[in-house]
């Protein structure tokens, strides 16, 4: 029997000494957080925020499987919150339909979720109409049966399987009711609630994860009672994938008792939240950089590789990696980096085939909480 078959589905319960420990640890750590980042520069701000949500229309999509280009993402994020970058790039269609649903999300979080929002988020995921190969139903409630399966073709073991198809509409209607109500909830507790039962639901025929998570980053925003993001709770599921799909899998096979999914969700968030000292501190240096730099001139190829030297370039950068991630011949790459060593940007490291750049960066502030 699955959680949604269960005789009193939807009313959830759990142990509220557990969970309020926990819940007290996470609302601490996001007063934290904003009162850390109103300390620094508008700038930084920006520039931590624009990061984080890169991180979640990425790691979002990630999850799903589907391989997103960081760039085209950031691009199309600071272009509609007016932001300006070095380096922005054109995104493609796909990209644009989830930054456009994500910041509608978190964004406008106070206004209120209803089904036809819902539709324009599933219509902006899927623009073609398809999935893949494969036509799908869009911005509409799902009219099929819907099962997570994994192993062959033909030995396929079922997972879950989400509620009949004809149950979606008034299964809908209930939950948009109670995500409007004044309830006595914390809304933190509320995007671990939500986010469970919406995923159990699986109202679409596609993009039921990527929407679930837009609801709980909304949710979030509505507890920090700020449009700004600085931790990406997408890329910390992403990281803990395996754990996610186990503990929604044993949840949505239980009772009505959802104690250990909210400590899981709890955790989960409080781990993300761990990250933020991290995207401060490299906003830092990005920000730092530009500004040391701001009266150099680079060409496009030589922007688009700082991007990379500055957000998460693994390995060492050489002619031959610089070719190929700027498209161009390697005489041209050498000459670029030659540029970039005589601009004194970049440092080359050993010789002939061994030869090797990395960054010069001479940073003038190693503690974020100093900053003013």
């Amino acid at each position: 029997m699955y959680i949604h078959e269960q005789k009193n589905w939807p009313s959830f319960i759990w142990d509220a000494e557990t969970i309020s420990s926990i819940l007290g640890e996470v609302r601490h750590r996001q007063g934290k957080i904003l009162g850390q980042m109103q300390t620094l520069g508008f700038h930084i701000q920006e520039e931590t925020m624009l990061k984080a949500l890169t991180m979640d229309v990425v790691k979002s999509s990630e999850i799903e499987g589907e391989l997103l280009n960081p760039e085209q993402v950031r691009s199309s994020i600071a272009k509609r919150l007016g932001i300006e970058i070095a380096g922005a790039i054109p995104a493609e269609r796909d990209v644009e339909g989830i930054v456009e649903m994500m910041l509608d999300a978190t964004q406008k979080y106070n206004s209120p979720l209803t089904a036809e929002r819902l539709f324009d988020w599933h219509g902006a995921l899927f623009p073609t109409g398809r999935s893949g190969m494969y036509k799908i139903k869009t911005a509409a409630w799902r009219d099929d049966i819907v099962q997570v399966t994994s192993g062959a073709m033909g030995k396929e073991i079922v997972h879950f399987e989400a509620p009949n198809a004809s149950k979606v509409p008034d299964e809908m209607n209930v939950f948009l009711e109670w995500m409007e109500k004044e309830l006595d909830l914390d809304p933190v507790l509320k995007a671990g609630l939500a986010h469970l039962w919406f995923v159990t639901i699986h109202p679409f025929d596609d993009g039921n994860g990527r929407i679930t998570r837009a609801i709980t980053d909304m949710l979030l925003a509505r507890a920090d009672k700020t449009p700004q993001r600085f931790y990406s709770m997408s890329a910390q599921i992403q990281a803990e994938r395996k754990n996610y799909y186990d503990i929604l899998e044993s949840t949505q096979k239980g009772n009505l008792d959802v104690t250990a999914w909210l400590v899981w969700f709890l955790d989960c968030l409080m781990r993300s939240m761990d990250q933020t000292d991290e995207i401060i501190a490299k906003t830092i240096v990005r920000a730092q950089f530009w500004e040391t730099h701001k009266e150099t001139i680079f060409n496009a190829r030589q922007q688009k590789i700082l991007q990379l030297l500055l957000d998460d370039f693994f390995g060492n950068l050489n002619v031959s990696k610089y070719a190929k991630i700027a498209k161009t011949s390697t005489d041209t790459a050498l000459r670029d980096l030659q540029d970039l060593v005589k601009k004194n940007v970049l440092e080359q490291i050993g010789a002939g085939r061994s030869t090797s750049y990395k960054l010069k960066l001479r940073l003038k502030i190693h503690n974020p909480e100093k900053i003013k």
